[in-house]
């Protein structure tokens, strides 16, 4: 009897035990905000995926290392390989869209992007696209779920059309000038045509435009078209190889690179360093700093780096894309940061409320000192309304063997990007038989 007794004693013990052990499991899980992570480490787009991505991650890492996470909660992360294509970020997307804790998507590519949007009103699951994306989801009483942080490719033409305009003294300058767009022939590069075509009506220049067939190897035939056509100037709207292709052809066919503008995708280490002498005098826009000075660098050298847990190189560490990521994923923890204040400190936030997060950032600039990013970007602040927060952009050009600022800050007009981006959000819901949000679901 007393071994039945012992025996019925060791079993409860073990389902008690076994018990406290599950408790804790699901305690320990619901601690972790998942940041589900899309990268190309291979492929054409690789080199400028790749610091992208690292920047996020080590972020990540920082925020753990220094701080514990967000008031306690850990945060996880886990890649997903697209090279850049649409199934794939799908497939990503899918299969990581139901991790417990999920935060957010940063699709990294347009393309993805636009096949996403249709799918994450039903997921609620937010979209941070910065700097790239559906220009028109600026309008968050449309685009409930995305967030084009920062700038759309609306924002950045229309800023082009600006420096270049003064430079030659006024926007009637601009009268009779020809501007040749060469584009990467994808949903990315196509999205800017619009803003161009408005200001082309505005303003009495011609533009010519030429796509390239994606990755961008072969670019001859466009430039002979260049050659030909003779433009006033060339904007480049390309990512990945197509970059350092259009800089050694201009080079080539005799073009001057001081008068070629790339987007802030078309900006970065990899497009000029392999060209070095030969890029120099180009420009593009710039979203952001380089450089490993400012606070926030210097705390990942030190957390993340500093003790071997680098995502990759040390070198970097710093630069134009790999910071670029590091403000995508610092824009995504506050977010999440911004909702426990709401939502409950220590708590796990559901993609819904992380949505809310991001919809109400006020990342003024003594915010941005505070959290180490002092020089490195323009205050953010978004609403109900407004998802992108800032439409600001500088123009840097490059010296032959670094980048240097060859502009002060240029903000979009306003005024002639809200009635196109009301028109193409209102186009977007009519498709789509969707409507506005209302007023009280702001609230929500």
């Amino acid at each position: 009897m007393k071994l039945r007794q012992l025996a019925l004693a060791t079993s409860v013990a073990a389902a008690g035990l076994a018990s406290a052990l599950v408790s804790t499991v699901a305690t320990a899980q619901t601690k972790e905000q998942f940041f589900p992570v899309l990268v190309y480490r291979t492929g054409a787009y690789a080199p400028n995926g790749v610091p992208w991505a690292n920047g996020k991650q080590d972020y990540i890492k920082m925020i753990n290392a220094r701080d514990g996470g967000i008031n306690g909660v850990k945060l996880t992360f886990e890649e997903c390989e697209t090279g850049y294509a649409t199934d794939r970020g799908v497939e990503c997307y899918e299969r990581l869209k139901s991790k417990p804790g999920v935060a957010l998507f940063d699709p990294q590519a347009t393309g993805i992007t636009f096949a996403l949007t249709e799918k994450v009103p039903n997921d609620k699951v937010p979209l941070i696209t910065l700097g790239y994306g559906l220009s028109v989801a600026q309008d968050g009483m449309a685009f409930k779920w995305n967030f084009p942080f920062m700038g759309s490719y609306w924002t950045g033409a229309d800023i082009l059309v600006q420096h270049i305009a003064k430079g030659l003294g006024g926007l009637d300058k601009l009268k009779g000038k020809k501007i040749a767009l060469v584009y990467h022939d994808s949903p990315f590069g196509k999205e800017p045509i619009p803003l161009l075509q408005e200001r082309a009506r505005m303003h009495g220049f011609e533009l010519q435009m030429l796509p390239v067939t994606a990755p961008g190897v072969e670019q001859k035939a466009t430039w002979l078209q260049v050659r030909q056509s003779k433009p006033d100037f060339v904007m480049l709207w390309g990512w990945g190889v197509m970059n350092s292709t259009a800089l050694k052809e201009a080079q080539a066919t005799g073009y001057p690179r001081d008068k070629m503008y790339g987007v802030w995708w078309a900006g970065a280490e990899p497009d000029v360093k392999d060209v070095g002498e030969g890029a120099k005098g180009y420009h593009a826009l710039a979203l952001n700093t380089s450089g490993q000075q400012p606070k926030v660098i210097q705390d990942i050298l030190k957390h993340v780096h500093g003790k071997g847990q680098g995502t990759g190189p040390k070198d970097e560490v710093g630069q134009v894309l790999y910071t670029r990521g590091v403000i995508i994923q610092m824009l995504g923890v506050e977010a999440v940061r911004r909702a426990q204040e709401r939502f409950g400190k220590g708590k796990v936030m559901t993609g819904e409320q992380v949505r809310w997060g991001l919809e109400n950032l006020a990342l003024d600039q003594k915010k941005l000192d505070a959290l180490g990013f002092g020089g490195v970007m323009r205050p953010l602040s978004t609403s109900c309304s407004d998802h992108m927060g800032s439409t600001w952009a500088r123009v840097h050009s490059w010296d032959g063997s670094k980048w240097n600022f060859s502009s002060d800050w240029y903000q979009a007009d306003e005024q002639i990007l809200k009635p196109m981006i009301k028109a193409g959000a209102d186009k977007y819901l009519a498709d789509k038989k969707m409507t506005r949000r209302t007023a009280a679901d702001c609230q929500s």
